[in-house]
């Protein structure tokens, strides 16, 4: 052998790769999260178990992941004119973003629930969304406005019967015309100006009647939006101030005539998260809008659609846990350390089982208010729940999903913080739900607003815990702590984080008794119920049956 090959070989051997573990691709995100489709079961959409399979290997697959690493690697481009100095607020995006929406316009993610109501609806399209973001969460903007627009365009009848067929369509159409010469529409929200935020009182946008006024009727709008969630949307649902105060508006991106309406964008919200998603800042210029609803009754119209985003905000945050979740029990199945796998080691153990507790807990109260969706049109009952328990849940998941993904990323060690792994992108989404649609506190003022307002919704959240009651002492307990704050009504303000993190652990435990899986519910309540419980993860008490949990986290591949 001579001198140069011998080298060779041993230059190679010193790049063998070896204890790296394989990629988490090809695999069903479906039939791999056994918490997923217990929910499913347990709430409704069983119905769907085929469709929610086939979709569960797509979103699985290498090309999908792939579109998702796209989307974000090359974001959205905006540009004001053309070569001829024409107003186009063109907004370009990667193909693969393009793939993503069709593939969610598609199969149902914008609008199942309105074009297949029915049991179960709400719980199959959430089940399908909860599957989509875990590739990517940035397309889910405007899948998710598009959808929850729907219940607010039907409070002005001949404004929906115009729009809601192209807005249902599956049909996706990203190009900058016209909705008449379209077949596909989606909807983006206009709501946040400068001074005021989630103060949306504060709004100065004022709105001019063109003729008569009034519900239906033409306006122009002329002020400043803040933050335009997805700008490149053929409508946009706002508020501005008439006579009357404020009230909504649907404004077209273009008006009927052809011509591009006056709502111009300043430039895009360059976001530390959800970068595949355009953001911006817009000028209304006297853009033509159609009013919606009750004049001055703006606020109050637009609820329906922000309870429904609010939701989606659940979805998509129990999601990311799910997703960081399986990257680091995936990555701790393979990765030996220490003269052993991770898994097999006790500390570690106590951390992942710890975070697919968490997972778990999130995904069971979000599918619950799916199930609540579903029924609250009949059901009373679970209208007010679903009234009251939808801030909760906003609140709480997605409050507790940052740091959820900052120790998934730690659980991968010095890989997890490279850009080619998918854990940055998990940890930079990780804290927008928690602002996007009303922070934490807007949140919790929510809950105690909805107590105000509706009693009756305090009735439901406990008729929904106390199912459990007796059966463990902790979730006993928590619930009497609720009902002792609710004694004291001038200290709920300062103290409503608190109280509403009490009420979703409540409603989280009671859920996974009912659930039947006694290896988690016997931990969430060991671990999050006791008194002196912390919001390090890692720290499960003694008697966790953690190999059970991580076992039911981890996904299986087909290598």
């Amino acid at each position: 052998m001579t001198h140069d090959s011998m080298a060779e070989r041993y230059l190679a051997e010193t790049h063998r790769v070896e204890n790296i573990p394989p990629l988490l691709e090809h695999y069903n995100l479906y039939t791999q999260d056994p918490a997923l489709m217990e929910a499913v079961t347990r709430e409704g959409g069983a119905w769907a178990n085929e469709t929610l399979t086939q979709f569960g290997a797509l979103t699985g697959s290498r090309e999908r992941i792939y579109w998702g690493e796209q989307a974000n690697r090359y974001p959205p481009r905006f540009t004001s004119h053309n070569r001829y100095g024409e107003r186009i607020d063109e907004i370009e995006f990667h193909p693969a973003y393009h793939q993503l929406m069709k593939t969610a316009k598609e199969n149902g993610l914008h609008a199942l629930p309105w074009t297949q109501p029915g049991p179960g609806a709400h719980v199959v399209r959430a089940a399908l969304y909860y599957q989509q973001a875990q590739i990517e969460a940035g397309h889910g903007c405007p899948i998710t406005m598009t959808f929850a627009c729907v219940p607010t365009l039907k409070k002005q009848a001949d404004i929906a019967q115009a729009w809601l067929p192209k807005i249902l369509s599956p049909e996706y159409d990203p190009s900058n015309q016209p909705d008449k010469q379209k077949q596909g529409l989606t909807l983006g929200m206009a709501m946040t100006e400068k001074q005021g935020g989630s103060d949306v009182r504060t709004n100065s946008t004022q709105a001019y009647a063109i003729g008569t006024g009034g519900p239906g009727q033409a306006y122009e709008l002329v002020g400043h939006k803040y933050f335009v969630s997805a700008p490149m949307s053929d409508g946009f649902l706002t508020l501005a101030k008439t006579d009357q105060g404020i009230s909504c508006f649907l404004v077209p991106r273009w008006r009927p005539d052809g011509s591009k309406n006056a709502m111009h964008i300043n430039q895009l919200k360059d976001k530390m998260g959800n970068v595949s998603n355009a953001s911006c800042e817009t000028e209304l210029r006297g853009a033509l809008a159609w009013m919606i609803g009750e004049e001055g009754r703006g606020i109050a119209n637009i609820l329906e659609m922000v309870a429904l985003t609010r939701f989606d905000c659940m979805i998509g945050s129990s999601a990311g846990m799910r997703q960081a979740v399986s990257q680091a029990v995936h990555h701790a199945a393979h990765r030996v350390a220490f003269g052993n796998k991770l898994t097999q080691q006790p500390l570690m153990q106590n951390v992942l089982a710890d975070l697919a507790l968490e997972a778990e807990a999130a995904t069971a109260l979000t599918f619950r208010l799916a199930r609540a969706l579903d029924q609250a049109p009949t059901n009373e009952a679970e209208a007010l729940l679903n009234r009251l328990a939808t801030p909760i849940g906003k609140f709480w998941i997605c409050k507790r999903t940052p740091e959820h993904a900052y120790e998934a990323m730690e659980c991968i060690g010095g890989s997890g913080a490279m850009e080619t792994t998918r854990m940055p992108r998990l940890y930079r989404e990780a804290p927008i739900n928690a602002i996007w649609e009303g922070s934490g506190n807007v949140q919790c003022l929510d809950v105690l607003r909805a107590i105000e307002k509706s009693p009756d919704a305090l009735d439901a959240f406990f008729s929904e815990v106390k199912l459990t009651q007796g059966q463990h002492p902790a979730l006993d307990a928590t619930i009497r702590t609720v009902e002792k704050r609710l004694l004291k009504p001038k200290e709920l303000e300062y103290h409503a984080r608190e109280l509403v993190k009490k009420m979703a652990l409540a409603l989280q435990g009671s859920l996974l008794i009912r659930a039947g899986q006694a290896a988690v519910s016997d931990a969430f309540c060991a671990a999050r119920l006791a008194p002196d419980n912390t919001h390090i993860y890692g720290v499960l008490p003694k008697g966790i049956d953690c190999q059970a949990l991580i076992a039911r986290a981890r996904p299986q591949i087909d290598l």
